[in-house]
């Protein structure tokens, strides 16, 4: 007995020891050593993630939530954090390069041809310059100072040349000379401007999709501050900087009388995340059991030659979510992709259509880029179906 009581405080000890020393380790091991190493695709290195998995197919990202719901439906679910990498709108601006490679690979040859003037000898290392351009491509448009704050930050948690504890002067002198010289070059930074160009509705689209997944997904949505608007911040204390927030009120005033058409001519003011953000919160306000614990959630699979870009599920039978995925693709249209939608009648609150039976995923988007719809109560009032 003395044994076993000995042994089993020697056990629970040894537990709460190694999950004391876990957390720090992942923390300064992974997310602050190989994360600013590893920079195949950044938008992957987020706390919390695997930058070996290149996302996951719908199928999966279906058993996921089903999953979350039934084990965890009150984990929480954030796209931003004080302690992100990079912003949430930033990840969705570069998750765009995965869908071309070819395009962005050529970018990147022609821009290290270019500044290979501004280097001094083998400095920065080329894995430092890789991650300069894609924060670039992230980031842009983008301030010196605020790149090389974020460069040197970069290098010195990788740690592969220079460090807090052990700096290294004349490289970090050779990345800051670097960054600015490549800024100070117009041909570069146009030729950055030109490619960053059609990324950025293409981003906004992701960061719209991204945004009502986690509003509706099982679980309890998180807001971090400034991200209620296009927010293209790199790590602290960049997205730390003080929010606008007498702004925020006014474009929320602003919503209260904007047609969905008025919100997306305002898309560079971030209206339409203000609003996805706006109809979402006050429909779960409305139905939260929809959204809680004991609501149901259900997959709905598209149909048509475009299908494998939804993503769409049922929550509490109340509620559909009904959003593009790899939007670099869909240059070609929807051509007759449709979705069959529950029984019944629904109104979709980011336009106001009220629509039943199968739809055309092209007529459901094309008002908004993403879609909320909620279940039209029997006798109740809604406007004519588009």
């Amino acid at each position: 007995m003395l044994r076993r009581r000995l042994v089993g405080d020697l056990e629970t000890e040894l537990t709460m020891r190694f999950q004391q020393l876990a957390g720090p380790v992942m923390a300064k091991g992974v997310e602050d050593t190989a994360f600013y190493n590893f920079n195949r695709l950044v938008s992957l290195n987020e706390v919390g993630g695997d930058p070996g998995g290149f996302g996951v197919g719908v199928d999966e990202f279906h058993r996921a939530c089903a999953e979350t719901q039934a084990r965890w439906p009150r984990t929480m679910l954030a796209t931003s954090t004080h302690d992100t990498k990079r912003s949430e709108d930033v990840r969705a601006r570069l998750d765009l390069l995965s869908e071309i490679p070819e395009r962005w690979a050529q970018a990147v040859h022609r821009w290290a041809v270019r500044n290979a003037r501004h280097r001094r000898g083998d400095w920065p290392d080329r894995n430092a310059e890789y991650l300069f351009y894609q924060t670039l491509v992230g980031a842009w448009p983008i301030e010196t100072g605020r790149l090389t704050t974020y460069m040197a930050k970069a290098a010195r948690e990788a740690k592969a040349h220079t460090s807090w504890t052990s700096p290294d002067e004349t490289y970090d002198a050779a990345l800051r000379a670097f960054i600015e010289g490549a800024m100070a070059d117009l041909a570069f930074t146009v030729d950055v401007e030109s490619f960053v160009a059609p990324l950025i509705a293409a981003g906004r689209v992701n960061s719209l999709a991204q945004t009502l997944l986690k509003l509706t997904a099982p679980g309890i949505p998180d807001i971090y501050q400034g991200t209620e608007l296009w927010d293209l911040s790199l790590v602290d204390p960049d997205n730390r900087r003080p929010v606008d927030y007498a702004l925020r009120q006014r474009l929320l005033g602003a919503l209260e009388r904007a047609a969905p058409k008025e919100i997306m001519a305002r898309i560079d003011e971030g209206l339409p995340k203000l609003w996805v953000v706006r109809q979402t919160l006050h429909l779960r306000r409305q139905r939260p059991a929809l959204f809680g614990a004991e609501g149901a959630y259900r997959p709905l699979h598209a149909a048509g030659e475009r299908s494998s870009h939804v993503v769409a599920f049922v929550r509490g039978e109340g509620a559909v979510t009904v959003v593009p995925r790899l939007v670099m693709r869909l240059e070609e249209s929807w051509l007759d992709t449709t979705l069959e939608l529950p029984s019944g009648r629904w109104r979709n609150e980011l336009t106001g259509d009220v629509l039943q039976g199968a739809v055309r995923v092209a007529a459901l988007l094309a008002p908004f880029p993403v879609a909320l719809l909620s279940r039209v109560e029997s006798g109740a009032p809604g406007p004519e179906s588009r």
